[in-house]
């Protein structure tokens, strides 16, 4: 299961910008908590609370715990916005939860024991497909993370969704049926290797055979080539100057 952090925010008297900018100004991050079929909160977010967090692995499938002057409200984060120069957050957005809701997120995958991959040791490279992966599940029941073990793994082969310990109450959110997640690729230098011993054994079939019979009497020149020695110019041609 996800761990909880606790945030510690106030109510904001203003929507829109200017309530935005107020809140700024203060010092605080403008945010807004919706959803569960109840009115939109507006509120404003002590800074320290949040931003140790923010940037972690799994920040958005991780519940929130918002206290707002003094009534804890259960939310989940949906969107950050931050500033392009100080990358510090601007505005957030929550979705409120109840125990019984249902919710999609995304839940990343861990990959671990690559050093028991033999395709690895053989200078194979991990192809992650899946970074991370969409469940349906309620808050109680969200996944920290997937883990997928290499142990084993050669060359050539894959890890797919039906190898993952999903577990009870989580449901796996995909168009394919059992996607890759992730396999061993074999390395450039072989990969590049082989491509050049393709190449070699095509070419032999490719140039003409030794000894190939030549043109048949009297037959023409291919197109721009010149006859033949004592070979008589083709229908039309113009003779060749006669020597003096």
């Amino acid at each position: 299961m996800a761990e909880t952090t606790k945030v510690v925010a106030k109510k904001r008297d203003r929507a829109g910008k200017g309530g935005a900018r107020s809140s700024r100004r203060d010092g605080l991050i403008p945010a807004v908590i919706y959803g569960d079929k109840q009115a939109p909160v507006m509120i404003a977010v002590e800074p320290k609370s949040v931003e140790k967090v923010i940037h972690r692995e799994g920040f958005f499938n991780h519940t929130i715990k918002i206290d707002v002057e003094g009534t804890t409200i259960d939310a989940l984060p949906r969107d950050v916005q931050v500033d392009p120069v100080t990358d510090k957050p601007l505005h957030l957005d929550f979705l409120r939860i109840g125990p019984d809701s249902i919710i999609s997120v995304q839940v990343p995958v861990h990959f671990r024991n690559e050093a028991a991959a033999p395709g690895i040791k053989r200078g194979g490279v991990l192809n992650v497909v899946l970074h991370e992966i969409t469940v349906r599940t309620k808050p109680a029941t969200i996944p920290e993370y997937f883990e997928v073990d290499l142990t084993g793994l050669e060359i050539g082969l894959s890890i797919h969704l039906s190898a993952l310990n999903v577990p009870e109450g989580v449901r796996v959110v995909t168009r394919d049926k059992n996607p890759t997640v992730a396999s061993i690729a074999a390395p450039t230098v072989v990969r590049d290797e082989a491509a050049a011993k393709a190449a070699e054994a095509a070419a032999p079939a490719a140039a003409p055979a030794e000894g190939a019979a030549a043109p048949a009497a009297g037959a023409a020149p291919a197109a721009g080539a010149a006859p033949a020695a004592g070979a008589a110019p083709a229908a039309g041609a113009a003779p060749a100057p006669a020597k003096k």
